[in-house]
């Protein structure tokens, strides 16, 4: 087994025995050694956002964002290890929900939901959060090696009744889980599968997926989008647009393009408000070859 695992596995001894206000404490200095020797993901992060920020924004505050940054990717560790011993009570005084209402009306058209996000915030505490308002909730993820290290991420995230599966295995559970008025959760930030399309993305051309429209042509299922932030005083907020529906007319291409046209223009709002919480430490567009500022 490799390093990387036993670290995962010490941490996630560790981090739920630790008092929380010290460990985020902790988390800003492991982000800031991070920030000085990981490099590559350091200018990965700043390129990314020059292209949210625009490039009016002066280089002093790209790089106090990209700081920021490796803050949230360690906070949302922490919150990973500790997941498993969050208790109900617990979830409820951390996270805060708007929009429900929204979730609750898309659930009434009896097709499921088709949900789905960005890397924003933090989302373990906040899906902990929906499993407690009753939804069953699906999510494909990306594989990671060794195949122990992926189990154990893995149950830690479904410690609270999540379910995943790979991304690159068949979907069908995604259907299921829409057919028993559950929700089918998919990233629209991250194309982990190649098979998505080049669109505009703040202005720059970016592959990104477009799997989750695509389910809802094909099931009928209401799309609602969602996000999350991370408050300052560590608790989450989390808020849901109202159910999207692509246009009943048009080719299938031309209700794909609409339902992105739609998504995207409200992942670009979301992100924009805290870019310093957009956790995606990979390039997005299509000539990052060697992102830098």
């Amino acid at each position: 087994m490799s390093l990387n695992y036993y670290l995962y596995r010490l941490a996630g001894f560790i981090v739920p025995q630790i008092p929380a206000k010290f460990g985020y404490r902790l988390c800003r200095w492991c982000g800031g050694i991070a920030y000085q020797v990981n490099k590559p993901v350091r200018a990965t992060i700043s390129s990314n956002l020059r292209r949210i920020m625009g490039s009016q924004t002066p280089a002093a505050e790209i790089e106090r964002r990209t700081r920021l940054t490796f803050n949230t990717i360690f906070y949302n560790y922490f919150d990973l290890f500790r997941l498993p011993d969050l208790d109900d009570d617990a979830v409820d005084r951390l996270v805060s929900v708007t929009g429900w209402e929204h979730v609750e009306a898309a659930l009434e058209e009896g097709k499921g939901i088709v949900m789905t996000s960005a890397h924003l915030g933090n989302i373990e505490v906040v899906l902990y959060a929906m499993l407690r308002r009753g939804l069953s909730i699906t999510i494909p993820v990306e594989r990671v090696e060794p195949p122990e290290l992926f189990e154990y991420i893995t149950a830690l995230r479904t410690s609270h009744g999540l379910k995943l599966i790979p991304v690159d295995g068949p979907l069908i559970d995604l259907i299921r889980t829409l057919k028993k008025q559950g929700v089918a959760g998919l990233a629209a930030d991250r194309d982990i599968t190649g098979t998505g399309q080049i669109v505009h993305f703040f202005g720059y051309p970016a592959q990104l997926p477009d799997g989750h429209i695509r389910l809802a042509l094909r099931t009928g299922a209401p799309l609602v989008v969602g996000f999350s932030r991370r408050n300052s005083d560590q608790r989450y907020q989390a808020y849901f647009l109202p159910p999207y529906h692509p246009p009943v007319s048009g080719s299938e291409e031309e209700r794909v393009t609409a339902g992105m046209k739609f998504i995207l223009a409200e992942m670009e709002k979301a992100i924009a408000q805290t870019p310093e919480q957009w956790t995606v430490t990979v390039p997005i567009w299509t000539d990052q070859s060697q992102p830098s500022l």
